[in-house]
């Protein structure tokens, strides 16, 4: 079963929607019933809800109810039953990887999977309009990024330029 942990810092706002919307994209996969997609935070307190803000965009905007999410913390289990794991900014990426080094070439930035070396900005504390743009951003580089998560997640290759 191919799987995918998405992070961020708190597990509030921008792994829980990647997750919830990479696993929509997945039902158009054949073996989407296969996949495993979870996220959690690098930096959180386990158990929290999402923030309210991302809980009110996501429903307007995708028809999504993430009232039932709940923050989990990373730990080395959580992240060797992975195959891919995808962060949001580089310090998580270089965290992770100098945290459990074993597990270091699982893990990569989501822009990575568009070919770029960017940062998705964590809009807590902004406008219920930062947080919209998080998340139609989060949603064009998983919809760009699609076909080498799935690559990756399966343990293929990328091919150089992808």
């Amino acid at each position: 079963m191919p799987s995918i942990l998405i992070l961020c810092t708190a597990n509030m706002v921008r792994s829980p929607i990647a997750e919830v919307l990479l696993i929509q994209k997945l039902q158009n996969e054949p073996d989407s019933k296969e996949w495993k997609v979870g996220s959690a935070g690098t930096w959180t307190l386990p158990g929290k809800p999402a923030a309210q803000k991302t809980i009110e965009v996501m429903q307007r905007l995708y028809k999504i109810d993430l009232s039932t999410h709940r923050t989990k913390l990373v730990s080395r289990s959580l992240i060797r039953s992975f195959d891919l794991v995808l962060v949001m900014e580089a310090g998580q990426k270089e965290a992770i990887q100098s945290e459990f080094p074993e597990l270091s070439k699982r893990v990569k930035l989501l822009y990575e999977m568009v070919g770029q070396v960017r940062e998705v900005n964590d809009p807590i504390g902004g406008t219920s309009l930062d947080f919209e743009d998080t998340a139609k951003e989060i949603d064009d580089v998983l919809s760009r990024g699609l076909v080498n998560i799935l690559k990756l997640a399966r343990g293929e290759k990328l091919k150089e330029g992808s």
